[in-house]
């Protein structure tokens, strides 16, 4: 007789989902940025920077520049919401381990463009769904989430507005951003920073987020696997 039911959704993997998302989020960001399509908008502010200051200061990592400038998102965020929490901090503690494991996967794949264009194009999807996946993992743990994730979360709740609508708004600002950064700092369009990729995944994203949310959320429950902790952890730090 044929089994009709579905298997039930595996639960107690909420600290996993943050921790996968940290990984998985790094790798994205490391093959979008190999592909020389440009990363994604809310990366491309630090990727700016850092091709920048890179022969200036050669102690700097694109990882390093990354969770600086998170910090100054953490920073802006308290400041346009008025009012700090405690998971600001952690929100900064989590990207410093994101910009780690962005180093760690550029050692494994290099700082180069890829040179083939077949390559490049693998490198440039690959990194957008990846990035898209990480972010969903992100939004379903009660763990501290990166600072871009933090600002849009925390506006949206503060001024009572649609976190879609502000995520889609960010996500354009930072975009612009971005450009003109690059614009003054090198003085003309350079593609391997911000380029076709980077408004690829600008228009995309969301959408890529949502469907992995809806397949996360099918085979998996989103329960604590330490529940006294995650109490005491949304008690104190939320």
């Amino acid at each position: 007789m044929k089994n009709n039911r579905e298997r039930a959704p595996i639960g107690g993997v909420a600290e996993i989902m943050w921790i996968m998302g940290i990984v998985l989020c790094s790798l994205g960001v490391c093959l979008s940025a190999n592909s020389g399509f440009g990363v994604s908008m809310v990366a491309a502010p630090a990727f700016v920077l850092f091709n920048r200051l890179k022969d200036v200061l050669p102690w700097l990592t694109y990882g390093t520049m990354d969770y600086i400038f998170q910090g100054v998102v953490v920073v802006l965020t308290a400041l346009v919401c008025r009012r700090f929490k405690w998971k600001y901090l952690m929100a900064f503690g989590t990207a410093v381990l994101h910009g780690l494991c962005l180093d760690m996967w550029r050692l494994v794949f290099g700082t180069e463009v890829y040179a083939t264009m077949g390559l490049r194009l693998v490198s440039g999807v690959m990194g957008a769904v990846i990035t898209a996946l990480a972010i969903s993992m992100f939004l379903r743990t009660y763990l501290p989430q990166q600072a871009y994730e933090l600002i849009v979360k925390e506006i949206s709740e503060r001024f009572n507005l649609n976190i879609s609508k502000v995520k889609w708004f960010n996500d354009i600002i930072i975009l612009l951003f971005a450009i003109v950064m690059m614009l003054v700092l090198f003085g003309q369009f350079d593609l391997e920073l911000v380029g076709v990729g980077t408004v690829v995944i600008t228009l995309v994203n969301t959408p890529l987020i949502v469907m992995w949310g809806k397949g996360l959320d099918r085979f998996f429950e989103l329960t604590s696997r330490w529940p006294r902790f995650r109490n005491f952890f949304e008690k104190h730090f939320n």
